[in-house]
């Protein structure tokens, strides 16, 4: 056996091993993680999101509806992964991206910065979109963006990483804040609520028909890791879905939807959304336009319900009918995750 010199540098340590063809771990998969492009191509062919990314939803949608020309100026209230953004910026637009997660924003800016994209053409803003009416005047912009544009929800990057407490798939710490050094995780705020307030919740949040239910067993209860309250939700919810005919996914979708309500309760993002929407008049210039994608009714009926008052007052029309646009056949097999993107967008009048 040959012992290395005792000056040689240390081996670096090996990868952790897994069983199968492909790793199953999100901290496993290091090729995805790392960008390695083979196994990113790959992982896009099958219909799957590459770990650590996310794929823009509705992108030839969103331009059309935004119609964004050389020179504009857009606030992109929901940098993500900066697909979205990345297009804005390759239509000559100056870009004021928003991003309230301190983890994945700088990560993107930096990926873009990297790209080619200036410090006067992509202006980073930390924080929450609730406030974009005072940061664009801040930033000079006091008669508002020529188009405004928000991806509402989550980034798959977030969805997929057990880190962030956002999954019922895998592993992890019940925290689910999308600004990880404000407010509460979700474990600290079902410990804290009451039966009545977590029904509520349940219901305004993701219509969920057990609301009553699941409530009067899950408030007050300390859950540590995403597994532990899923695997409490299933236990509740099997007797009153076990006769169904596709009975475990019928209990896969009262997890998700159960995960969903708390996770807009812990980040404020119904209260975030409203207040965007009431500021829309402040944020675009006469002319310009507004799109939001929504992923569950509750985003989806508060835009059309501010869209539809907003064109009634007369500053504002609605370039479309009452329906919004849903990704194409072709984007929904390619991506599933667009299967619930609705989109709908406004015309302020000049």
């Amino acid at each position: 056996m040959n012992t290395p010199p005792d000056d040689a540098p240390p081996r670096p340590p090996r990868r952790p091993r897994y069983t199968g063809k492909y790793p199953r771990r999100f901290s496993q998969k290091y090729k995805e993680l790392q960008g390695d492009p083979a196994t990113l191509d790959r992982v896009a062919a099958s219909g799957k999101t590459p770990a650590g990314t996310h794929r823009p939803i509705m992108t030839a949608e969103v331009l059309a509806a935004l119609a964004i020309g050389q020179g504009d100026t857009v606030a992109d209230a929901t940098l993500g992964f900066g697909g979205h953004t990345a297009e804005f910026l390759a239509a000559g637009a100056t870009v004021h991206a928003f991003d309230v997660d301190p983890l994945e924003g700088p990560r993107t800016i930096a990926r873009l910065r990297a790209a080619g994209h200036p410090e006067d053409q992509l202006i980073f803003h930390q924080g929450n979109f609730a406030g974009m009416a005072r940061t664009l005047a801040a930033a000079g912009l006091t008669d508002g963006a020529d188009a405004i544009f928000a991806d509402l929800g989550l980034s798959s990057m977030q969805i997929d990483n057990p880190e962030r407490g956002f999954t019922w798939k895998d592993d992890g710490p019940l925290d689910m804040r999308l600004n990880p050094s404000h407010g509460v995780p979700a474990s600290r705020f079902l410990a804290s609520s009451n039966p009545e307030k977590l029904a509520r919740i349940l219901t305004e949040n993701a219509d969920e028909p057990m609301a009553d239910t699941l409530a009067a067993a899950l408030a007050g209860k300390s859950f540590t890791s995403t597994t532990a309250l899923a695997a409490a939700i299933r236990t509740l919810a099997t007797p009153a879905l076990r006769l169904r005919p596709a009975a475990d996914e019928e209990i896969q979708r009262t997890i998700r939807r159960v995960f969903q309500a708390i996770r807009i309760e812990v980040n404020g993002e119904f209260s975030a959304l409203d207040a965007l929407l009431r500021s829309l008049p402040a944020c675009l210039r006469p002319g310009g336009r507004a799109a939001f994608l929504s992923f569950h009714s509750g985003e989806d009926r508060r835009v059309k319900h501010t869209f539809t008052q907003l064109a009634a007052s007369g500053q504002f029309s609605l370039p479309h009918d009452d329906q919004p646009l849903r990704a194409s056949p072709a984007e929904q097999r390619a991506n599933p995750r667009s299967s619930s993107a609705r989109l709908r967008w406004i015309t302020r009048l000049p």
